[in-house]
């Protein structure tokens, strides 16, 4: 057994993604986060679906198809479907935000 909070990584100098099980067609990571952003003009299209919620601290995520960035707090989610283009336009410069995303093959 692990905890989600234990021995989180030092995220101050870059974004941290960690696989905490990887199945055929099916992963998840805890991603942690300290004012790390994507890149000015950077969209992630991927090609699996991904399920992502906030465990603690906070991040604006952007929709292409929206014309607003998402404000998430602890306990927000989205699903993103594979090939929606999105990007993380901010996250709290202050405190760690800790991300739970679970991606799933299109294909599965």
């Amino acid at each position: 057994m692990r905890n989600l909070f234990e021995d989180l990584p030092c995220a101050a100098s870059e974004e941290v993604a960690e696989e905490l099980v990887a199945r055929p067609g099916f992963r998840v990571e805890r991603i942690t986060s300290r004012g790390q952003c994507s890149p000015p003009g950077f969209w992630y299209d991927q090609a699996e679906d991904e399920w992502v919620v906030v465990l603690a601290g906070r991040a604006r995520l952007r929709l292409e198809r929206e014309s607003r960035a998402r404000e998430m707090t602890a306990g927000d989610w989205v699903f993103i479907p594979a090939g929606e283009r999105h990007r993380v336009e901010w996250t709290d410069p202050e405190e760690d935000t800790v991300w739970l995303a679970a991606f799933r093959s299109a294909s599965v």
